[in-house]
């Protein structure tokens, strides 16, 4: 048994010296494999050669068997790495460059593995757009910004309003009656300067929805009414960007991630038609609990960038139910709808 480990180790030795490549030496080892399992069988008890390579064949299939166990791990280990890694943000921009208060300011990313310096150049370089500045948009916008997304689009045609500031904690006392985009703007650039924030004071519309989202790699949708998130869904899907959405109601809130061509379902495959009037009643006839749209805009933050970076598994093909009444949380696999007519037609 020694010389066919000796052999093995020959094979790989020299052949590590002269080049050879590692597919060859592979095969060069199942060859000798093959060769020994052949003697095993063929040839009578107590034979030399036989004896040599160890007496039983039993040892060498079961031997064969671990390195194919092994070899299926290794390649189930680098689909699962695939799945959890998925190239949502191109890095084609120019790489950017950190001043010592933005390496200061972003350290505690830059310490860890997930993120890491390339993680931070790629968040530096990656677009993202926010549909609404309300209760889901506050948190998410603060923390896009505070995590220093390179550029930050914020959509949203309301005023602040007093009865907004219950949850909606990126306005305060002093911005009632201006636009929200721009008393996001101002909280956003007062956390961090070093963010370009864009915001737009309209309504996401069909006319320059298309021209607006492909400006941006990702998109949030924290909004409150099913026309601008099917609107959001299709345009999405024609382009092939990521669509975080997030809902709340009273004390529970729902987040997931719709990416067709990354696969899974889009938006209107889980959610095919609009509810009829008073199913799905709004905050304001409902009800939300004030932290509620913090936890969920959080975690729409956070999903926006494990696709910036690349780092861990996001919620696509998953959604996520957070109950704050019952501290309870569910996640559960939502598939595509086959007839679904934003997202069935497309590859998946």
């Amino acid at each position: 048994m020694l010389l066919v480990f000796a052999l093995v180790g020959m094979i790989w030795g020299v052949g590590q010296l002269i080049g050879l490549p590692k597919a060859m030496r592979w095969s060069l080892t199942f060859l000798l494999w093959l060769a020994v399992v052949l003697a095993q069988l063929t040839l009578p008890e107590g034979h030399p050669l036989r004896e040599a390579t160890g007496g039983s064949v039993a040892l060498w299939l079961m031997l064969a068997g671990a390195g194919v166990l092994i070899w299926l791990y290794r390649m189930g280990l680098g689909w699962l790495r695939q799945r959890a890694q998925p190239d949502e943000v191109e890095d084609s921009a120019p790489k950017p460059t950190f001043s010592e208060t933005e390496l200061n300011r972003y350290a505690r990313h830059i310490v860890m593995r997930e993120v890491g310096g390339t993680g931070q150049k790629r968040l530096k370089n990656a677009k993202v757009l926010v549909i609404g500045a309300g209760g889901l948009g506050s948190p998410a916008l603060l923390y896009l910004a505070a995590a220093g997304v390179g550029t930050i689009g914020v959509i949203d045609d309301d005023e602040v309003d007093n009865s907004n500031l219950q949850r909606q904690v990126i306005h305060r006392d002093a911005d009632i009656g201006l636009p929200k985009v721009f008393s996001a703007e101002k909280a956003m650039k007062a956390q961090n300067p070093f963010v370009e924030v864009r915001p737009y004071k309209r309504r996401l519309e069909a006319e320059t929805a298309a021209d607006l989202i492909a400006e941006y790699d990702i998109v949030l949708d924290g909004t409150d009414n099913f026309d601008t998130r099917y609107l959001a869904n299709r345009i999405c899907v024609d382009q092939g960007k990521p669509l975080i959405s997030g809902a709340l109601s009273q004390w529970e809130g729902q987040i997931s991630v719709f990416h067709p061509k990354k696969g899974g379902p889009c938006y209107q495959c889980i959610f095919p038609e609009a509810p009829a009037a008073g199913l799905a009643p709004s905050c304001a006839e409902a009800g939300v609990i004030a932290p509620l749209p913090g936890v969920i805009g959080t975690m729409m933050a956070v999903e926006a960038m494990k696709l910036i970076t690349r780092a861990g598994a996001v919620l696509r093909g998953e959604m996520m139910i957070y109950d704050a009444l019952w501290g309870e949380t569910r996640k559960f696999t939502v598939k595509p709808r086959a007839d679904c007519p934003i997202c069935g037609k497309t590859d998946g």
